[in-house]
């Protein structure tokens, strides 16, 4: 990855994983051809993965098996502020591969991470209801991320 043009807005490694553990979606880019596919997913982040659920077919899933090269961006704040001709911002880019998990204890805890940041008030006895019914009709691809960067406004700096 190329460094960072604007240094002095760059985000710590503590600061970049707050924002994708406090946010709910961010959108996945993936290779395709002719153009590239970006869309929007809901995920969770467990250590240095990003875990998220997809249908077993579709363009995404297809892209992904084609080449699992991935870049996944989450926009933590974007405050238009029009006196100034600008936006106070802060994002936060990845780059991993992404695969389809196989083994089926990995992805029934991805099932169960994904369940607590989203449904984290709901009964347990739903929850697995829930994720019994659905961990055969759905893949989980887990992204291992092997380079992230975090940008803020420099009026955040």
């Amino acid at each position: 990855m190329k460094e960072m043009r604007r240094f002095k807005q760059k985000m710590n490694e503590e600061e970049i994983l707050e924002i994708l553990d406090r946010n709910t979606h961010g959108v996945l880019s993936v290779v395709d051809e002719p153009y590239p596919y970006a869309v929007p997913v809901s995920y969770v982040r467990e250590q240095s993965c990003i875990y998220f659920h997809c249908a077993k077919s579709g363009q995404k899933l297809d892209a992904i098996l084609k080449n699992p090269h991935v870049c996944f961006c989450v926009v933590d704040d974007d405050t238009i502020v029009p006196e100034e001709f600008t936006t106070y911002f802060k994002s936060v880019i990845v780059f991993g591969k992404a695969e389809v998990i196989q083994d089926e204890a990995e992805k029934v805890k991805a099932f169960y991470a994904l369940a607590d940041k989203y449904s984290k008030n709901i009964e347990k006895s739903k929850t697995d209801k829930e994720i019994e019914g659905s961990k055969d009709a759905a893949l989980i691809i887990k992204i291992q991320i092997e380079e992230m960067s975090g940008k803020k406004a420099i009026e955040y700096v």
